[in-house]
């Protein structure tokens, strides 16, 4: 009995392996089919895109992460029946496949652009302000019987106003201000006061050196020489303490070299540097536009 059931239960055994392998075939056909199903079902969504709501959804990307953003290689051209290739440079701005940048965003090349036009046009306005200047300043030591009390030039601070010292400002050796000079700043005065900008007074000698009592070498003598032309300018023009500057540059800074037997005289000088209103980089395009046009001697 035991031996006749057992062999009942091996036969229910091999017939339910046999069932298992028959049906096997199945899973291999249901997977293609899905698998098929899935490619037709992607190739009938892909024949009917919306080109409307495919700009869309690029033109939403764009605006969500601040920055042109194309689904595919070539944008829009795919979705043209004709298939044309993708180019192999994309365009830098614009979501539309244009190289002009659209609404609300920068172009770097046109904000420089701008930026330099604006800085000469800065520049250029300023040298004229300071031309009207010198013009006016000119005009005032005429008026005065002192057409050459004072040369004119443009560097990269400013325009340059120079007053020999040489018995003119002062005595050599000396700091006080002499009559002549009294009346050279005199008739600058006002004009000097009118304007906005700063003023930098700057004291030079000649290379002989000095000591004395009162002076121990050329930079004391330069330093109270530019000093006292501040202080007569305040006192007796009323041009405010805030709105200058006085340095003593000694021998450094000659007009002439020290060979030239003028240089005796034209080195020992002040000069009152009316101080362009721009900023400090473009000091040399001060200097070259200022300098264009008319000379630099007394007369101009």
């Amino acid at each position: 009995m035991s031996g006749g059931g057992g062999g009942k239960r091996r036969g229910h055994e091999e017939e339910h392996e046999e069932h298992e392998n028959h049906e096997r075939w199945l899973v291999s056909y249901a997977d293609m089919m899905t698998l098929l199903m899935v490619l037709f079902i992607v190739l009938f969504a892909i024949s009917q895109v919306d080109s409307k709501k495919f700009a869309a959804l690029a033109t939403g990307l764009s605006t969500s992460f601040g920055t042109p953003t194309e689904v595919l290689s070539g944008g829009p051209a795919l979705l043209d029946p004709g298939g044309a290739v993708a180019p192999d440079t994309m365009p830098r701005p614009g979501a539309d496949g244009t190289n002009e940048p659209q609404e609300g965003q920068v172009d770097p090349e046109k904000v420089a652009e701008l930026v330099k036009a604006t800085e000469e046009a800065a520049v250029k306005e300023e040298v004229n302000n300071l031309r009207e200047a010198r013009k006016e300043l000119r005009n005032a030591l005429s008026r005065a019987g002192l057409k050459n009390g004072a040369n004119f030039r443009f560097d990269e601070r400013g325009l340059v106003v120079t007053i020999a010292t040489d018995n003119v400002l002062f005595t050599s050796g000396s700091a006080t201000l002499q009559p002549r000079g009294q009346r050279i700043l005199n008739a600058l005065g006002p004009t000097l006061r009118s304007l906005p900008n700063r003023l930098s007074v700057d004291g030079h000698t000649n290379s002989i050196p000095i000591r004395t009592a009162q002076f121990a070498s050329n930079w004391e003598l330069s330093g109270q020489r530019a000093s006292n032309v501040l202080r007569y300018l305040h006192n007796e023009q009323s041009i405010p303490f805030r709105r200058m500057t006085f340095t003593g540059f000694a021998d450094t800074r000659p007009r002439l070299s020290n060979d030239d037997p003028r240089a005796v005289v034209v080195n020992r000088r002040v000069e009152i540097v009316v101080v362009a209103r721009v900023d400090e980089s473009a000091g040399q395009a001060v200097e070259d536009l200022g300098n264009q046009s008319g000379s630099t001697t007394s007369g101009e």
